[in-house]
């Protein structure tokens, strides 16, 4: 990822956080994929009423990223109050297409400050598709 499609990743991330539904924690969080063809896919959180149905930032932009038709991606920002770090559900769904991904972590309070971490780094030893073909964890 060169200098330019940082910042636009971590623009679009801040920006999507704009349009997060989340009326019962107010905590918006919005999330850029960057594909390997070079296009980011955005998504925020959605709530519901229904607690359990809430959908997080980063797999509303997989979930839409799939739709399109794009499988395979090197970088995600996520905007977040405080810097927060995706769930385990969303380390698991994102490993399943990406187990190296970058992530860049937002503080939406204050955009500039950014922290790199690798995929492998929040969701180690993940349960991935390779996983399933390997017959002995040992």
């Amino acid at each position: 990822m060169n200098a330019n499609e940082r910042e636009q990743l971590i623009a679009a991330a801040c920006q999507v956080r704009e349009l997060a539904y989340a009326p019962y924690s107010r905590y918006q969080v919005g999330a850029a994929l960057l594909a390997q063809s070079g296009e980011i896919i955005t998504g925020c959180n959605v709530e519901n009423a229904s607690y359990g149905l809430t959908i997080c930032a980063e797999r509303s932009a997989v979930v839409t990223a799939i739709a399109q038709g794009k499988r395979k991606f090197t970088a995600l920002a996520v905007a977040a109050p405080a810097g927060g770090m995706p769930c385990g559900a969303c380390r698991q769904v994102l490993a399943e297409f990406a187990p190296n991904l970058l992530v860049l972590i937002i503080s939406a309070d204050a955009p500039e400050q950014v922290r790199e971490v690798s995929l492998t780094e929040l969701l180690p030893l993940s349960f991935t598709p390779a996983a399933l073909s390997n017959k002995s964890a040992f």
